[in-house]
């Protein structure tokens, strides 16, 4: 039985961290929003009375019967039945904590064009995106990529990989916040990335991978855009 990812139509945001673990797995799935009437599907069953196991919002999977939200939690699922985890449970928990400080790292990249609210436009909140994405570029924007390069070169596994010895979801999804930066904020990953050589050649590294080279080639990867997590407003990037 296919897993069954559920997300919003026409962009990769949240959801791509998923799909690039299921394509570099090989794994049958379906990808519902691109599925005619997925959104009304996926909206549904937010709507549903699920108790604890109902999802707040998307991305989530559903694996027969059950029902998994957020994405370092779905990854935290698929890891070890994908081949994408490290077989030592303390391992595992290393790699979910390096997840979740991922999704931690997307909040903060959301929050430069949208520092006031989420409800409101971009045009709404425009000066205190300037200065909220100033302010990223220049400290949190070092601290995070900083503390993966760290984490990449302390490895004593591998410093080819975050996490013990192959390849991991965490690998994957630093190749997408990589990628997402790139689209966001070019001119600041130009000045930076010779700070995070390790991280560079990681980036480098998945792409090359063969299902991630022809994934990255279909119709299936969505491009980045203004509705996505990763925005570009040339005005926000600024040389840290």
């Amino acid at each position: 039985m296919p897993y069954k990812l559920y997300y919003w139509d026409s962009i990769p945001g949240r959801g791509e961290f998923v799909r690039l673990a299921l394509e570099e797995a090989g794994a049958d799935y379906i990808d519902i929003a691109r599925e005619p009437g997925g959104t009304n599907e996926m909206l549904k069953l937010m709507k549903e009375p699920g108790g604890a196991a109902a999802p707040f919002a998307p991305p989530f999977l559903v694996d027969g019967s059950l029902v998994i939200s957020h994405v370092a939690n779905i990854l935290f699922y698929l890891g070890p039945r994908l081949g994408l985890a490290p077989e030592d449970e303390g391992l595992r928990t290393v790699a979910n904590g390096l997840q979740l400080t991922i999704t931690d790292f997307v909040a903060e990249i959301h929050d430069t064009y949208h520092p006031i609210a989420v409800s409101l436009y971009y045009e709404d909140q425009k000066p205190e995106a300037l200065r909220r994405s100033a302010d990223f570029l220049s400290e949190r924007l070092p601290v995070f990529l900083g503390y993966f390069e760290r984490v990449l070169a302390q490895n004593s596994s591998s410093q080819r990989y975050m996490v013990g010895d192959r390849l991991s979801y965490v690998d994957l999804s630093l190749f997408q916040v990589i990628e997402g930066l790139r689209y966001a904020f070019p001119r600041a990953m130009e000045a930076y990335e010779a700070n995070i050589p390790g991280l560079v050649a990681l980036h480098d590294a998945v792409r090359a991978l063969p299902r991630i080279r022809r994934y990255l080639a279909s119709q299936r990867r969505l491009a980045f855009n203004e509705a996505c997590v990763f925005r570009h407003y040339p005005e926000l990037d600024r040389q840290s």
